[in-house]
């Protein structure tokens, strides 16, 4: 878990950093994180404690004397295994109801943090440039509440501006999208681009050109200077917008979301159906002959125009307009492609979300089938190779989880078969080492394997 933290940590280093944050907001933040990084901390904790039990059993050769008694591996593993079965179902429940809440509280307090100390980013005496297109300056201040503030704005290019005002005070909109600066007493400096002259037939320009930048000063005792940082800062508003998110949802909340997207993907294909056959004649014309064969009014002579037989400039329209209803059903076929791609991808994500829950908890399982007759059969306890070895079998199972779900975000494979890849991957080697252990394999002695290549060069 300390691990985890400092890898969070450096992520969100920037948003942390310099904000006065009293230490209460921080144990705060750090106990949500907590809670949801227990997904990854929870199997490598089962592993190096399986590790580590069976290794001193067997390094003071109780394992040995279990064993002779009558005892097999598969007895002496029951009792643990029925304690891994409880932390599992244990891990899904809380995965299922705890993680998704602790996701939502921590998300929305580092939004919190981000959106109400935006201020601080203007220090003393430096030129801040975080904001795209400005330059600002203070002389001195804090919360929010500054003196000598010059703000030069750069968002026009023929345009140079600069706001100069004895005392600023700023705040945020409620949206997040603007930064708001109160000042007071002050100036604005402009400078408009140099013209391009107009030159009359002679040769002169017309009028008097003057070569040097037009300019303006104007005063004011109060005013409102607002500044867009839409980029800078999360675009959220509040908590609630946050539960609608796939990791924010339990599996059933996942389920009946899924449930409506599948029917709004339905809904939004028959809908578009329906308006490409109403743009096609030949559709609309089979509907209304319908209409009349079953009402009785259709017409026995119809006139029928061969195409051949129109006057050439009639069939360059009807040409041309085709070539225009293809170009507009091809672009608006291309539109809804992309559209039912990005619901596509929604739908991967909870459902990437969906299994992780589940596979979380059979990875519990299967890696204390992998730690515990490994701590059998390498016989050592403590920290020394124990932990070597759960950092190895962790790094490795780490590996395939990441490129499981990565797999699974770029649809190579199923969400089933991406979030599922590291338990299907340690399956087979949990039952090779279980029977291996409690056979007394010698797996990883020299020797042994020495034995075994020469028996089969035999």
């Amino acid at each position: 878990m300390f691990i985890l933290i400092l890898q969070f940590f450096w992520v969100y280093i920037d948003d942390l950093m310099g904000k006065g944050l009293s230490v209460f907001v921080i144990l705060e933040l750090l106990f949500y994180v907590s809670a949801s990084l227990i997904p990854l901390a929870l199997p490598l904790a089962i592993l190096l404690s399986s590790l580590m039990t069976f290794g001193n059993l067997s390094e003071n050769n109780e394992l040995t004397a279990l064993k002779s008694s009558g005892m097999s591996l598969y007895k002496i593993m029951r009792p643990l295994l029925v304690v891994v079965l409880f932390i599992a179902g244990f891990t899904f429940y809380f995965a299922n109801y705890a993680i998704p809440v602790a996701n939502l509280k921590w998300h929305s307090l580092i939004y919190d943090i981000q959106n109400t100390k935006i201020s601080t980013v203007l220090t003393p005496g430096v030129y801040t440039k975080d904001f795209d297109g400005y330059a600002i300056k203070v002389k001195e201040g804090k919360d929010s509440l500054y003196k000598g503030i010059t703000i030069h704005d750069h968002t026009t290019p023929t345009e140079i501006k600069t706001v100069k005002a004895a005392e600023a005070r700023v705040y945020k909109s409620e949206n997040g999208r603007y930064l708001f600066f109160d000042l007071k007493n002050g100036k604005i400096y402009e400078e408009m681009d140099i013209q391009n002259p107009v030159f009359l037939p002679n040769g002169q320009p017309q009028g008097n050109f003057n070569s040097t930048r037009p300019a303006r000063v104007s005063s004011f005792e109060h005013g409102i200077y607002k500044l867009n940082i839409s980029g800078f800062s999360l675009n959220r508003s509040d908590e609630d917008i946050f539960t609608d998110k796939y990791e924010m949802m339990n599996v059933f909340q996942i389920s009946n979301a899924m449930d409506s997207l599948t029917k709004k993907r339905n809904n939004i294909l028959d809908q578009f159906a329906l308006g490409i056959k109403k743009q096609h004649s030949i559709f609309n014309n089979n509907e209304q002959i319908k209409q009349k064969e079953t009402s009785g009014l259709i017409q026995q002579n119809v006139e029928v125009i061969e195409f051949e037989k129109l006057p050439k400039l009639e069939k360059t329209n009807a040409y041309n307009q085709v070539i225009s209803n293809l170009y507009s059903s091809n672009e608006s076929l291309n539109n809804q492609i992309s559209f039912m791609e990005t619901i596509d991808n929604e739908s991967n994500l909870y459902w990437i979300e969906f299994h992780r829950k589940f596979a979380l908890t059979y990875a519990i399982v299967v890696l204390f089938f992998v730690g515990a007759p490994l701590g059998a059969i390498i016989r050592k306890g403590g920290f020394g190779a124990p932990v070597v070895i759960a950092a190895i079998v962790f790094m490795l199972y780490f590996i395939l989880i990441s490129i499981g779900e990565n797999l699974a975000n770029t649809k190579v494979v199923s969400p089933f078969t991406g979030m599922w890849l590291a338990g299907i991957f340690f399956t087979p080697i949990s039952f090779f080492i279980t029977k291996a252990a409690a056979n007394d394999a010698q797996i990883f002695n020299k020797e042994a394997w020495v034995k075994m290549f020469q028996r089969l060069k035999k």
